[in-house]
Protein backbone atom coordinates (compact mmCIF):
# COMPACT_ATOMS: atom_id res chain seq x y z
CA UNK A 1 0.00 0.00 0.00
CA UNK A 2 1.02 3.59 -0.59
CA UNK A 3 1.46 5.88 2.41
CA UNK A 4 -1.59 7.94 3.30
CA UNK A 5 -0.07 11.11 1.86
CA UNK A 6 0.68 9.40 -1.46
CA UNK A 7 -2.58 7.63 -2.19
CA UNK A 8 -3.90 8.31 -5.67
CA UNK A 9 -7.24 9.46 -4.26
CA UNK A 10 -5.51 11.99 -2.00
CA UNK A 11 -6.86 15.44 -2.96
CA UNK A 12 -3.73 17.16 -1.64
CA UNK A 13 -1.47 15.05 -3.84
CA UNK A 14 -3.72 15.69 -6.83
CA UNK A 15 -3.74 19.44 -6.18
CA UNK A 16 0.05 19.55 -5.78
CA UNK A 17 0.50 17.64 -9.03
CA UNK A 18 -1.97 19.95 -10.79
CA UNK A 19 -0.01 23.00 -9.64
CA UNK A 20 3.19 21.34 -10.88
CA UNK A 21 1.69 20.64 -14.31
CA UNK A 22 -0.25 23.85 -14.80
CA UNK A 23 0.98 26.77 -12.69
CA UNK A 24 4.28 26.19 -10.88
CA UNK A 25 6.48 27.48 -13.70
CA UNK A 26 8.44 30.18 -11.88
CA UNK A 27 12.20 30.14 -12.55
CA UNK A 28 14.15 27.51 -10.58
CA UNK A 29 10.94 25.90 -9.31
CA UNK A 30 10.08 22.22 -9.67
CA UNK A 31 7.48 23.18 -12.27
CA UNK A 32 10.01 25.06 -14.40
CA UNK A 33 12.34 22.06 -14.31
CA UNK A 34 9.44 19.84 -15.40
CA UNK A 35 8.70 22.17 -18.32
CA UNK A 36 12.35 22.13 -19.40
CA UNK A 37 12.35 18.31 -19.20
CA UNK A 38 9.28 18.03 -21.42
CA UNK A 39 10.78 20.46 -23.94
CA UNK A 40 14.03 18.46 -24.02
CA UNK A 41 12.06 15.24 -24.59
CA UNK A 42 10.13 16.86 -27.46
CA UNK A 43 13.33 18.09 -29.12
CA UNK A 44 15.08 14.72 -28.75
CA UNK A 45 12.01 12.90 -30.08
CA UNK A 46 11.80 15.16 -33.12
CA UNK A 47 15.52 14.75 -33.83
CA UNK A 48 15.21 10.96 -33.59
CA UNK A 49 12.23 10.99 -35.96
CA UNK A 50 14.04 13.19 -38.49
CA UNK A 51 17.33 11.26 -38.38
CA UNK A 52 15.51 7.92 -38.63
CA UNK A 53 14.44 8.89 -42.15
CA UNK A 54 18.10 8.80 -43.29
CA UNK A 55 18.77 5.18 -44.43
CA UNK A 56 22.45 5.18 -43.42
CA UNK A 57 21.67 6.46 -39.91
CA UNK A 58 18.67 4.18 -39.57
CA UNK A 59 20.78 1.14 -40.41
CA UNK A 60 23.39 2.09 -37.81
CA UNK A 61 21.36 3.68 -35.00
CA UNK A 62 17.86 2.36 -35.68
CA UNK A 63 17.65 0.69 -32.28
CA UNK A 64 18.53 3.98 -30.55
CA UNK A 65 15.94 5.96 -32.53
CA UNK A 66 13.34 3.31 -31.73
CA UNK A 67 14.16 3.44 -28.01
CA UNK A 68 13.99 7.25 -27.95
CA UNK A 69 10.63 7.25 -29.71
CA UNK A 70 9.15 4.60 -27.41
CA UNK A 71 10.43 6.40 -24.29
CA UNK A 72 9.14 9.76 -25.49
CA UNK A 73 5.71 8.41 -26.36
CA UNK A 74 5.49 6.80 -22.91
CA UNK A 75 6.45 10.11 -21.28
CA UNK A 76 3.82 12.01 -23.26
CA UNK A 77 1.23 9.36 -22.41
CA UNK A 78 2.00 9.50 -18.69
CA UNK A 79 1.77 13.29 -18.77
CA UNK A 80 -1.63 13.08 -20.46
CA UNK A 81 -2.90 10.59 -17.87
CA UNK A 82 -1.61 12.83 -15.06
CA UNK A 83 -3.41 15.84 -16.50
CA UNK A 84 -6.64 13.85 -16.87
CA UNK A 85 -6.37 12.78 -13.22
CA UNK A 86 -5.44 16.14 -11.72
CA UNK A 87 -7.87 18.35 -13.62
CA UNK A 88 -10.74 17.39 -11.32
CA UNK A 89 -11.99 20.27 -9.19
CA UNK A 90 -10.14 22.99 -11.09
CA UNK A 91 -12.88 24.01 -13.49
CA UNK A 92 -14.09 27.64 -13.24
CA UNK A 93 -17.60 26.26 -12.74
CA UNK A 94 -18.52 23.56 -10.27
CA UNK A 95 -18.71 20.33 -12.26
CA UNK A 96 -18.48 16.61 -11.71
CA UNK A 97 -15.10 14.84 -12.08
CA UNK A 98 -16.25 13.25 -15.34
CA UNK A 99 -17.26 16.62 -16.81
CA UNK A 100 -13.98 18.22 -15.73
CA UNK A 101 -12.03 15.48 -17.50
CA UNK A 102 -14.18 15.62 -20.62
CA UNK A 103 -13.74 19.40 -20.73
CA UNK A 104 -9.95 19.02 -20.64
CA UNK A 105 -9.93 16.14 -23.15
CA UNK A 106 -11.98 18.13 -25.66
CA UNK A 107 -10.06 21.40 -25.18
CA UNK A 108 -7.51 22.48 -27.76
CA UNK A 109 -4.58 21.75 -25.41
CA UNK A 110 -6.10 18.42 -24.42
CA UNK A 111 -6.41 17.38 -28.06
CA UNK A 112 -2.80 18.43 -28.70
CA UNK A 113 -1.64 16.40 -25.68
CA UNK A 114 -3.57 13.36 -26.95
CA UNK A 115 -2.28 13.63 -30.52
CA UNK A 116 1.27 13.97 -29.20
CA UNK A 117 1.37 10.32 -28.19
CA UNK A 118 -1.65 8.26 -29.35
CA UNK A 119 -1.07 8.19 -33.16
CA UNK A 120 2.65 7.61 -32.66
CA UNK A 121 1.93 4.84 -30.14
CA UNK A 122 -0.31 3.10 -32.68
CA UNK A 123 2.36 3.42 -35.39
CA UNK A 124 5.01 2.08 -33.01
CA UNK A 125 2.74 -0.81 -32.09
CA UNK A 126 2.43 -1.84 -35.72
CA UNK A 127 6.07 -1.09 -36.46
CA UNK A 128 5.04 1.24 -39.29
CA UNK A 129 8.03 3.48 -39.91
CA UNK A 130 6.49 5.62 -42.70
CA UNK A 131 3.41 6.33 -40.57
CA UNK A 132 5.62 7.13 -37.59
CA UNK A 133 7.61 9.60 -39.71
CA UNK A 134 4.36 11.24 -40.81
CA UNK A 135 2.97 11.47 -37.26
CA UNK A 136 6.31 12.25 -35.63
CA UNK A 137 5.90 16.01 -35.99
CA UNK A 138 2.73 16.12 -33.88
CA UNK A 139 4.55 16.44 -30.51
CA UNK A 140 6.00 19.72 -31.82
CA UNK A 141 2.60 21.32 -31.21
CA UNK A 142 2.93 20.57 -27.49
CA UNK A 143 5.30 23.53 -27.41
CA UNK A 144 2.19 25.72 -27.71
CA UNK A 145 1.53 24.95 -24.04
CA UNK A 146 5.00 26.05 -22.96
CA UNK A 147 5.85 28.83 -25.43
CA UNK A 148 4.35 32.28 -24.76
CA UNK A 149 5.40 33.35 -28.27
CA UNK A 150 3.46 30.52 -29.93
CA UNK A 151 0.43 31.16 -27.74
CA UNK A 152 0.59 34.84 -28.64
CA UNK A 153 0.77 34.00 -32.36
CA UNK A 154 -2.21 31.65 -32.14
CA UNK A 155 -4.15 34.25 -30.18
CA UNK A 156 -3.31 36.84 -32.83
CA UNK A 157 -4.50 34.51 -35.62
CA UNK A 158 -7.71 33.80 -33.72
CA UNK A 159 -8.35 37.47 -33.03
CA UNK A 160 -7.93 38.39 -36.71
CA UNK A 161 -9.58 35.30 -38.17
CA UNK A 162 -12.34 37.33 -39.85
CA UNK A 163 -9.87 39.73 -41.45
CA UNK A 164 -7.68 36.83 -42.61
CA UNK A 165 -10.71 35.05 -44.03
CA UNK A 166 -11.52 38.27 -45.89
CA UNK A 167 -7.99 38.22 -47.33
CA UNK A 168 -8.57 34.67 -48.58
CA UNK A 169 -11.83 35.73 -50.23
CA UNK A 170 -10.05 38.66 -51.93
CA UNK A 171 -7.23 36.35 -53.03
CA UNK A 172 -9.70 33.81 -54.45
CA UNK A 173 -11.43 36.59 -56.38
CA UNK A 174 -8.12 37.88 -57.74
CA UNK A 175 -7.11 34.38 -58.84
CA UNK A 176 -10.40 33.92 -60.64
CA UNK A 177 -10.25 37.34 -62.35
CA UNK A 178 -6.64 37.07 -63.57
CA UNK A 179 -7.06 33.43 -64.60
CA UNK A 180 -10.11 34.33 -66.67
CA UNK A 181 -8.32 37.28 -68.30
CA UNK A 182 -5.26 35.22 -69.23
CA UNK A 183 -7.44 32.37 -70.47
CA UNK A 184 -9.27 34.79 -72.75
CA UNK A 185 -5.97 36.23 -74.01
CA UNK A 186 -3.94 33.04 -74.50
CA UNK A 187 -6.12 29.94 -74.71
CA UNK A 188 -5.80 29.83 -78.49
CA UNK A 189 -2.04 30.45 -78.42
CA UNK A 190 -1.19 27.97 -75.62
CA UNK A 191 -4.04 25.44 -75.50
CA UNK A 192 -1.87 22.87 -73.73
CA UNK A 193 -1.07 25.22 -70.82
CA UNK A 194 -3.89 27.78 -70.79
CA UNK A 195 -6.64 25.95 -72.64
CA UNK A 196 -8.96 25.96 -69.61
CA UNK A 197 -9.66 28.34 -66.75
CA UNK A 198 -8.49 25.77 -64.12
CA UNK A 199 -5.13 25.60 -65.94
CA UNK A 200 -4.95 29.39 -65.98
CA UNK A 201 -5.79 29.43 -62.26
CA UNK A 202 -2.53 27.55 -61.56
CA UNK A 203 -0.62 30.35 -63.34
CA UNK A 204 -2.61 32.98 -61.39
CA UNK A 205 -1.88 31.35 -58.02
CA UNK A 206 1.84 31.04 -58.77
CA UNK A 207 2.04 34.62 -60.06
CA UNK A 208 -0.02 36.22 -57.26
CA UNK A 209 2.03 34.26 -54.73
CA UNK A 210 5.18 35.82 -56.24
CA UNK A 211 6.68 32.34 -56.67
CA UNK A 212 6.99 32.37 -60.47
CA UNK A 213 7.90 28.78 -61.37
CA UNK A 214 8.14 29.72 -65.04
CA UNK A 215 6.32 26.61 -66.25
CA UNK A 216 3.51 28.77 -67.69
CA UNK A 217 4.54 32.08 -69.30
CA UNK A 218 2.31 34.40 -71.36
CA UNK A 219 3.58 35.05 -74.87
CA UNK A 220 1.13 37.61 -76.26
CA UNK A 221 1.43 41.36 -75.52
CA UNK A 222 -2.00 41.35 -73.84
CA UNK A 223 -1.07 38.32 -71.75
CA UNK A 224 2.15 40.01 -70.61
CA UNK A 225 0.22 43.16 -69.68
CA UNK A 226 -2.18 41.06 -67.61
CA UNK A 227 0.86 39.46 -65.92
CA UNK A 228 2.21 42.87 -64.93
CA UNK A 229 -1.00 43.74 -63.10
CA UNK A 230 -1.11 40.23 -61.58
CA UNK A 231 2.42 40.65 -60.20
CA UNK A 232 1.58 44.05 -58.71
CA UNK A 233 -1.64 42.63 -57.27
CA UNK A 234 0.33 39.70 -55.85
CA UNK A 235 2.52 42.04 -53.82
CA UNK A 236 -0.64 43.48 -52.29
CA UNK A 237 -2.07 40.02 -51.65
CA UNK A 238 1.08 39.02 -49.74
CA UNK A 239 1.47 42.30 -47.84
CA UNK A 240 -2.12 42.47 -46.61
CA UNK A 241 -2.24 39.31 -44.42
CA UNK A 242 1.36 39.85 -43.28
CA UNK A 243 0.47 43.34 -42.04
CA UNK A 244 -2.65 42.02 -40.28
CA UNK A 245 -0.80 39.18 -38.57
CA UNK A 246 2.25 41.24 -37.57
CA UNK A 247 0.10 44.02 -36.11
CA UNK A 248 -2.10 41.55 -34.22
CA UNK A 249 0.97 39.69 -32.93
CA UNK A 250 2.59 42.92 -31.72
CA UNK A 251 -0.66 43.93 -30.00
CA UNK A 252 -0.89 40.51 -28.36
CA UNK A 253 2.69 40.73 -27.06
CA UNK A 254 2.05 44.23 -25.70
CA UNK A 255 -1.17 43.03 -24.09
CA UNK A 256 0.66 40.11 -22.47
CA UNK A 257 3.46 42.37 -21.24
CA UNK A 258 0.85 44.79 -19.92
CA UNK A 259 -0.84 42.02 -17.95
CA UNK A 260 2.52 40.80 -16.63
CA UNK A 261 3.55 44.31 -15.63
CA UNK A 262 0.16 45.06 -14.09
CA UNK A 263 0.22 41.85 -12.08
CA UNK A 264 3.78 42.54 -10.96
CA UNK A 265 2.98 46.04 -9.74
CA UNK A 266 -0.18 44.85 -8.02
CA UNK A 267 1.90 42.32 -6.04
CA UNK A 268 4.38 44.93 -4.83
CA UNK A 269 3.46 45.76 -1.22
CA UNK A 270 4.21 49.38 -1.97
CA UNK A 271 1.43 49.53 -4.58
CA UNK A 272 -0.90 46.69 -3.57
CA UNK A 273 -3.49 49.01 -2.02
CA UNK A 274 -3.77 51.28 -5.05
CA UNK A 275 -6.69 51.45 -7.44
CA UNK A 276 -6.52 50.35 -11.08
CA UNK A 277 -6.28 53.97 -12.21
CA UNK A 278 -3.36 54.66 -9.88
CA UNK A 279 -1.49 51.55 -11.01
CA UNK A 280 -2.02 52.58 -14.63
CA UNK A 281 -0.57 55.98 -13.70
CA UNK A 282 2.55 54.26 -12.38
CA UNK A 283 2.90 52.10 -15.48
CA UNK A 284 3.18 55.21 -17.65
CA UNK A 285 6.23 56.25 -15.64
CA UNK A 286 8.12 52.99 -16.15
CA UNK A 287 10.89 52.59 -18.71
CA UNK A 288 12.41 49.37 -19.97
CA UNK A 289 16.07 48.43 -19.53
CA UNK A 290 17.97 45.31 -20.58
CA UNK A 291 21.30 44.22 -19.13
CA UNK A 292 23.47 41.39 -20.39
CA UNK A 293 24.90 38.54 -18.33
CA UNK A 294 27.77 39.74 -16.17
CA UNK A 295 26.84 43.41 -16.53
CA UNK A 296 26.77 45.46 -13.31
CA UNK A 297 23.55 47.40 -12.79
CA UNK A 298 24.51 49.35 -9.65
CA UNK A 299 27.59 49.35 -7.45
CA UNK A 300 27.88 49.51 -3.72
CA UNK A 301 28.09 53.14 -2.64
CA UNK A 302 26.17 54.50 -5.64
CA UNK A 303 23.39 56.99 -4.97
CA UNK A 304 20.04 55.24 -5.27
CA UNK A 305 18.35 56.82 -8.27
CA UNK A 306 15.79 54.20 -9.31
CA UNK A 307 13.79 51.21 -8.20
CA UNK A 308 13.72 48.11 -10.40
CA UNK A 309 11.23 45.40 -11.36
CA UNK A 310 12.62 42.22 -12.93
CA UNK A 311 10.37 41.05 -15.76
CA UNK A 312 12.71 38.30 -17.02
CA UNK A 313 16.14 37.14 -15.94
CA UNK A 314 18.10 37.05 -12.71
CA UNK A 315 20.39 39.37 -10.75
CA UNK A 316 22.73 38.77 -7.84
CA UNK A 317 23.06 41.36 -5.08
CA UNK A 318 26.41 41.21 -3.31
CA UNK A 319 25.95 42.57 0.22
CA UNK A 320 28.73 42.97 2.80
CA UNK A 321 27.85 39.73 4.60
CA UNK A 322 25.87 37.69 2.06
CA UNK A 323 24.70 37.31 -1.53
CA UNK A 324 21.09 37.46 -2.64
CA UNK A 325 19.61 36.35 -5.96
CA UNK A 326 16.40 37.84 -7.34
CA UNK A 327 14.56 36.66 -10.47
CA UNK A 328 11.34 37.12 -12.44
CA UNK A 329 8.59 39.07 -10.67
CA UNK A 330 10.76 40.46 -7.88
CA UNK A 331 11.80 44.05 -7.25
CA UNK A 332 14.31 46.07 -5.29
CA UNK A 333 15.42 49.62 -4.60
CA UNK A 334 12.27 51.42 -3.48
CA UNK A 335 13.29 51.65 0.19
CA UNK A 336 16.60 53.27 -0.73
CA UNK A 337 14.72 55.89 -2.71
CA UNK A 338 12.69 56.79 0.34
CA UNK A 339 15.74 57.25 2.53
CA UNK A 340 18.01 58.62 -0.20
CA UNK A 341 20.57 56.03 0.88
CA UNK A 342 23.60 54.88 -1.03
CA UNK A 343 23.44 51.37 -2.42
CA UNK A 344 24.66 48.85 0.12
CA UNK A 345 25.37 46.15 -2.45
CA UNK A 346 26.53 45.59 -6.02
CA UNK A 347 23.85 44.25 -8.38
CA UNK A 348 25.08 42.06 -11.25
CA UNK A 349 23.05 40.26 -13.94
CA UNK A 350 23.54 36.49 -13.79
CA UNK A 351 21.95 36.15 -17.22
CA UNK A 352 20.32 38.49 -19.73
CA UNK A 353 17.76 40.41 -17.69
CA UNK A 354 14.89 42.70 -18.65
CA UNK A 355 13.92 45.34 -16.12
CA UNK A 356 11.28 47.98 -15.62
CA UNK A 357 12.78 51.09 -14.04
CA UNK A 358 11.04 53.78 -11.99
CA UNK A 359 13.30 56.81 -11.60
CA UNK A 360 13.63 58.60 -8.26
CA UNK A 361 12.17 61.86 -9.55
CA UNK A 362 9.07 60.07 -10.85
CA UNK A 363 8.86 58.04 -7.66
CA UNK A 364 8.79 61.10 -5.42
CA UNK A 365 6.44 62.95 -7.77
CA UNK A 366 4.16 59.94 -7.54
CA UNK A 367 4.10 60.20 -3.77
CA UNK A 368 2.81 63.73 -4.08
CA UNK A 369 0.36 62.99 -6.89
CA UNK A 370 -1.30 59.82 -5.51
CA UNK A 371 -3.26 60.54 -2.29
CA UNK A 372 -2.40 58.33 0.63
CA UNK A 373 0.57 56.64 -1.03
CA UNK A 374 3.23 58.42 1.05
CA UNK A 375 1.82 57.19 4.37
CA UNK A 376 1.47 53.69 3.00
CA UNK A 377 5.06 53.79 1.75
CA UNK A 378 6.44 54.20 5.27
CA UNK A 379 4.21 51.44 6.62
CA UNK A 380 5.36 49.14 3.83
CA UNK A 381 9.01 49.98 4.50
CA UNK A 382 8.66 48.70 8.06
CA UNK A 383 6.80 45.59 6.91
CA UNK A 384 9.52 44.70 4.41
CA UNK A 385 12.15 44.60 7.16
CA UNK A 386 10.78 41.15 8.02
CA UNK A 387 11.24 39.83 4.48
CA UNK A 388 14.23 37.69 3.61
CA UNK A 389 16.35 38.01 0.50
CA UNK A 390 15.72 41.74 0.11
CA UNK A 391 18.37 44.41 -0.31
CA UNK A 392 16.03 46.83 1.46
CA UNK A 393 17.13 45.58 4.88
CA UNK A 394 20.77 46.51 4.35
CA UNK A 395 19.82 49.79 2.69
CA UNK A 396 17.63 50.82 5.61
CA UNK A 397 20.36 49.89 8.05
CA UNK A 398 22.82 52.06 6.15
CA UNK A 399 20.29 54.90 5.94
CA UNK A 400 19.80 54.76 9.69
CA UNK A 401 23.56 54.70 10.25
CA UNK A 402 24.07 57.73 8.01
CA UNK A 403 21.13 59.46 9.74
CA UNK A 404 19.80 60.66 6.40
CA UNK A 405 16.33 62.29 6.41
CA UNK A 406 13.27 60.49 5.15
CA UNK A 407 11.72 62.00 2.00
CA UNK A 408 8.56 63.93 2.55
Amino acid sequence: MLPDNLRLNDPDLRDRLYELLEHDHLPYSTGSRFVRLIIVIIVIYLLATILASVPELEARFGWLFWAVQIGSVLAFGLEYVARIWTVVGHSPRQKSPAKDRIEYATSSLGIIDLLAFLPAAIALGFGNRPALALLGVLPFFKLVRYSPAMRSLLSALHAERRALFGCLVILAGAVLVFASLLYAAEHDVQPDKLGTIPQAMWWAIVTLGTVGYGDVVPVTPLGKLISVFAIIGGLTMIALPIAIISTAFADEVRRRDFVVTWGMLARVPLFSHLTATEIADIMRLLRAQTIEAGEILVRRGDIASSMYFITAGEVEIELPNRQVRLSDGTFFGEIALLHRANRSGTVTAKRKTRLLVLDAQDFHALLQRVPGLAAHVHKTAKARLAESGDIAIAELAQAAHDDQPVAE
